[in-house]
């Protein structure tokens, strides 16, 4: 114990150790255990080889080589906006005059997570409310706990977002006088970490359009997560949330490389409503003054080099294998005493027990699981403050790291576990394929 004490400011002491960071720490110690837990890649196909190729190319050239490896610039370097903003406009089949989008209102950022971050930083004040999805993503929950925000959550199905509910919750906050402290909805609109579920472009509508309804009175900004949108194994692609905003009003969208190239590059984007986009960058040089530029420099040539695109295809392919690997795995061992629905991509499956079973961090699953050497994540993590009672009888299972075999072998050793974890009834298989 040291002889004095530091001072720690409010938002430090709101700050806690996010939950999964037991679970990375036991997956790297011990090695017998197979981590289904956590989000990580493929090892096998991150393109060590593709991007030796390109850094050489890159690093070889005498008069590019210097400017790679300055500094860049705090909003990023111009070739890669131009080309993300181009690629993104094709994409949605719409032009700059309906988005209302220039390459002004794209940032590049630090991954897709230090835009999530900044944004809560731009907006919230303690106090402030912020909407997000029941489950949600863990690890913003976490920004926004810093922040001192208060959630509140709307529940998912199968399609999404329940934007009914939504809808019914912003009456609710109307009446009670509450309307000016809602700032965000957060949408994970693709492949939803911790569910794997997308919403429904019917529902991307209904949420454009009520935020659209509300603006005279209180000016609410979407904040759309399209992390896992490259990661789409066989379904028809939706528009983004982004691409109904005519005009530019209404949406901030985070993407990023990591996912489908290399996290090690961490590099993402953001595409900016014009009052965000002075206080994003603001915010930002104080962080970074600019993210990595030599992978900016890295990504682009991927991009326009067609190896991104070659890379993604690859990828797709074996995420499906994978996938389908943990879906069989699901069949064959718990098939009668769990449900779970097919995701359309992404990286997660979600399962779901009877409500007896617990599955939390102190629970006899939880403990019985890793003595049989495996973990996965507690689905009471992905679950705001607000959210009562708290479901305790979920798990995210992810497909991304772990080799098919290890994906097989996980999925039947939870399987023992559970056969150790007393229970009254069998729970039912549910696997409904998505549709976006």
């Amino acid at each position: 114990m040291s002889s004095f004490d530091f001072s720690f400011s409010s938002k430090a002491r709101r700050i806690k150790e996010p939950p999964i960071s037991a679970l990375m720490r036991w997956a790297v110690e011990e090695k017998d255990l197979i981590s289904l837990a956590a989000g990580l890649v493929d090892y096998e196909s991150l393109p060590a080889e593709e991007s030796l190729t390109v850094l050489r190319e890159i690093l070889e050239d005498r008069k590019k080589a210097p400017l790679v490896l300055q500094y860049g610039t705090n909003e990023g370097l111009l070739a890669l906006r131009e080309h993300i903003l181009s690629r993104w406009h094709r994409r949605e089949g719409i032009g700059p005059s309906f988005s209302g989008l220039s390459t002004r209102n794209v940032v590049i950022t630090t991954g897709s997570q230090q835009l999530l971050y900044l944004v809560a930083e731009a907006l919230l004040d303690p106090g402030d409310i912020v909407i997000i999805g029941a489950p949600s993503y863990f690890v913003f929950m976490g920004a926004l706990e810093s922040a001192g925000a208060q959630t509140l959550s709307v529940p998912l199905d199968a399609r999404g977002l329940r934007t009914d509910i939504l809808a019914e919750k912003l009456e609710g906050l109307k009446k009670e006088g509450n309307l000016s402290r809602l700032k965000m909805i957060y949408v994970a609109s693709y492949y939803q970490n911790p569910t794997g579920i997308s919403l429904i472009p019917e529902r991307r509508r209904e949420l454009v359009d009520v935020v659209r309804r509300l603006r005279a009175e209180q000016p609410i900004l979407i904040l759309e997560d399209a992390a896992y949108r490259e990661l789409r194994y066989e379904e028809e692609e939706a528009p983004s949330i982004k691409a109904l905003d005519e005009g530019n009003k209404l949406v901030a969208m985070a993407g990023t490389f990591s996912k489908a190239f290399a996290p090690g590059i961490r590099t993402g984007y953001a595409f900016l409503p014009d009052p965000l986009v002075e206080p994003i960058l603001n915010l930002k040089a104080n962080h970074d003054f600019g993210s990595a530029n030599i992978n900016q420099h890295l990504v682009l040539s991927a991009l326009e080099s067609g190896l991104y695109d070659k890379h993604l295809k690859a990828l797709r392919a074996r995420y499906k294998e994978k996938r389908d690997a943990m879906l069989e795995a699901l069949e064959k061992n718990l098939s009668d005493r769990a449900q779970w629905e097919v995701p359309g991509g992404g990286l997660y499956v979600w399962v779901s027990f009877p409500a007896e079973i617990e599955t939390g961090p102190e629970s006899l699953l939880f403990q019985k699981a890793k003595e049989k050497g495996m973990l996965y994540v507690p689905g009471e993590f992905a679950y705001g403050p607000d959210v009562e009672p708290l479901p305790k009888n979920h798990i995210r299972l992810s497909f991304g790291s772990p080799t098919t075999g290890e994906i097989r072998e996980g999925v039947r050793r939870l399987s023992l576990a559970l056969d150790e974890v007393p229970s009254k009834k069998k729970a039912g298989k549910k696997v409904a394929a998505r549709r976006s």
